[in-house]
């Protein structure tokens, strides 16, 4: 079974189709697990990406640096990896540049799927098998690409049968495939191609690897601001004597206000009937969180609080 909690577990990927804030919930959910008093670390995957913007802590790299209390940052290098690789596993002494050997590694990666993957899964499953810390968070790659990535240390072990690749993948399909240790979070919003996404997601991950999918994160839901008795009245108030009367009685237009209302109470059923649909197209076992829209011009440190907050809420029912 599951850990209760999401932040039970010990290493959670985060994905999502693009746009939907898939970051901003990685460092949510980090710096969650940090105030609850969980030496956290949160890797990113793409070493272009942004996710020390959300902390407002300046740039990361291949070194963990602790930004808040309890809560650590970096970003995955690939090159630093299999360097790290290289000391850990083969007992080679560190090289400055690996120069060479990292042309010779692009040559391999290239021509066998999944190598790289595995040194980019590697280093954040790794530092769980250590103990390191306490919950890592991945900010993982989009849901274009994540099962072939969590899938990939599975494909190789079905390919090299014994010797040292066969050992070092072994141990990464254990913690992969240990539901009490790791979980994947979909990030979606309730729109049609986010959901869409995520429902064909969910079903390449339970078919494809040995990851469970843990939680659902609905982001960027509007709050219900009129109920179905209030809806019915700014209908009657859209008939064309009471606008009339409204407008006497006013000093200035009221349609913009009407169609305001509308346009409010439509997206939000709009959106809840997407949500609707994910719900019953998901394993039901599997549960959804909801994030409130923020209305915010940027997504800073307050975001990522404010965020943080509303899992906490939803992770309390």
């Amino acid at each position: 079974m599951p850990p209760a909690d999401l932040l039970d577990h010990k290493l959670l990927f985060v994905t999502g189709k693009g746009g939907v804030g898939k970051s901003t919930v990685a460092a949510a959910l980090a710096l969650l697990g940090s105030q609850r008093g969980k030496r956290t670390l949160v890797c990113e995957i793409d070493a272009k990406g942004n996710l020390a913007d959300f902390f407002e802590a300046g740039e990361t790299d291949y070194t963990p640096r602790e930004i808040q209390p309890n809560l650590w940052a970096m970003s995955m290098d690939t090159e630093a990896s299999l360097q790290e690789y290289l000391r850990l596993q083969m007992r080679l002494p560190a090289i400055a540049r690996i120069g060479p050997l990292a042309r010779a590694f692009e040559f391999v990666a290239t021509a066998a799927p999944g190598v790289r993957e595995i040194l980019t899964v590697g280093k954040p499953v790794w530092e769980v098998r250590e103990g390191n810390y306490d919950l890592v968070v991945v900010d993982a790659v989009a849901t274009g690409h994540i099962v072939g990535q969590l899938g990939a240390p599975q494909a190789i072990n079905e390919l090299v049968h014994v010797g040292l690749i066969r050992q070092q993948t072994g141990w990464l399909i254990d913690i992969l495939g240990n539901k009490e240790t790791t979980g994947l979070v979909i990030v979606t919003t309730p729109e049609e191609m986010p959901v869409n996404e995520t429902i064909e997601l969910a079903g390449h991950v339970e078919d494809e690897t040995d990851v469970a999918l843990s939680t659902i994160v609905v982001n960027r839901v509007l709050p219900e601001l009129f109920g179905r008795g209030e809806e019915e009245v700014f209908e009657e108030l859209r008939e064309p004597a009471a606008v009339g009367a409204l407008r006497d009685a006013s000093d200035g237009p009221v349609e913009p206000v009407m169609e305001a209302a509308r346009l409010a109470v439509t997206m939000r059923r709009t959106r809840a009937g997407h949500i609707e649909r994910l719900r019953t197209s998901i394993d039901q076992r599997v549960p959804l969180l909801y994030v409130p829209y923020l209305f915010m011009r940027a997504h800073g440190f307050r975001t990522t609080r404010q965020v943080a907050e509303a899992l906490s809420a939803e992770l309390s029912y």
